[in-house]
């Protein structure tokens, strides 16, 4: 590879890393997939290369829908899937700032997207949170650009239906999550009870490798009896941190956990609480308050 070759890929590495995180949702699946393409890219005549950002765009997402495939065709996941937490708040995988483009970086939008077909994945990843125009898409996923247009379409709609947003300030969603964490910690359930949306739903993310909920917890009784029954035991330390671009904690410390919630009408709506070690094992060393 040459120094420009290597240079290239350097300038372009954000963007191609959040591209291929946010349609896989894993962190070493995105690194490996920038690996596979630098490559590739490597051997690459670059004098036949008029846009090399568009020539990486394309490369890293066809890889990345390759892996998608593959990993819907894998045996089944234990208990629910959950994105890896990565830190965000100027992160490679975390492009040009605009309220879309982050919340396609949510963990609860990546956990929605699970419910795409891996196209429309695809489709929803580089139009939402890339820009990439219509027909750029449809080289890289070989539909035509009206059909595009179309899974876009049908792929917003869809995540619109499950995504009942209104948002708090970031501030007051940092403030809530301080607020569950300690009430949690004391065992307290009437003060967590105020806390949860009627219908909250919690999802834990043990992957097997640790003892973790194999269903989702419904209700604001359940959920407030499940955390604190988890929590007022260990009084795990915690420090809070930016989590996939919404206020989010990491837990414990030899066992840790990475937790983020949605809001619906100023309450917790929907916790995701990822404990699997394998998913874990990217986060820095953090310094959680005792």
């Amino acid at each position: 590879m040459t120094i420009d070759a290597a240079t290239d890929l350097q300038r372009h590495r954000p963007m191609l890393l959040g591209m291929a995180y946010r349609m896989l949702g894993s962190t070493g699946d995105a690194e490996d997939i920038l690996q596979d393409a630098y490559l590739r890219w490597s051997s690459v005549d670059r004098a036949d290369v008029a846009e090399p950002r568009r020539y990486l765009s394309r490369m890293v997402a066809r890889l990345a829908l390759d892996r998608l495939r593959e990993r819907k065709a894998r045996e089944r996941y234990v208990g629910p899937w959950l994105p890896d937490p990565i830190i965000t708040g100027g992160t490679p995988a975390d492009p040009q700032e605009t309220a879309e483009r982050r919340d396609t970086l949510s963990v609860a939008t990546l956990f929605l997207m699970e419910r795409l077909d891996p196209v429309e994945r695809a489709v929803f990843v580089l139009r939402s949170a890339f820009e990439l125009p219509y027909a750029q898409i449809a080289e890289i996923v070989e539909r035509t650009p009206e059909h595009c247009r179309q899974l876009h379409r049908r792929a917003a709609a869809r995540l619109a239906d499950d995504r009942r947003r209104f948002a708090p300030s970031r501030r007051e969603h940092a403030a809530l999550l301080d607020r569950f964490l300690r009430a949690a910690r004391d065992g307290d359930l009437a003060r967590l009870r105020a806390l949860l949306h009627d219908e909250v739903v919690a999802w834990t993310d043990g992957g097997g490798k640790v003892k973790a909920a194999r269903n989702p917890v419904r209700g604001a009784d359940n959920v407030a009896r499940f955390f604190a029954g988890i929590h007022s035991r260990h009084r795990p330390p915690f420090v809070a941190v930016e989590l996939n671009a919404t206020p989010g904690a990491v837990l414990g410390l030899d066992n840790p956990q990475a937790v983020t919630f949605t809001v619906v009408d100023g309450r917790i709506s929907g916790l995701f609480a990822v404990a699997n070690p394998d998913k874990l094992a990217r986060l820095p060393l953090l310094t959680p308050v005792t």
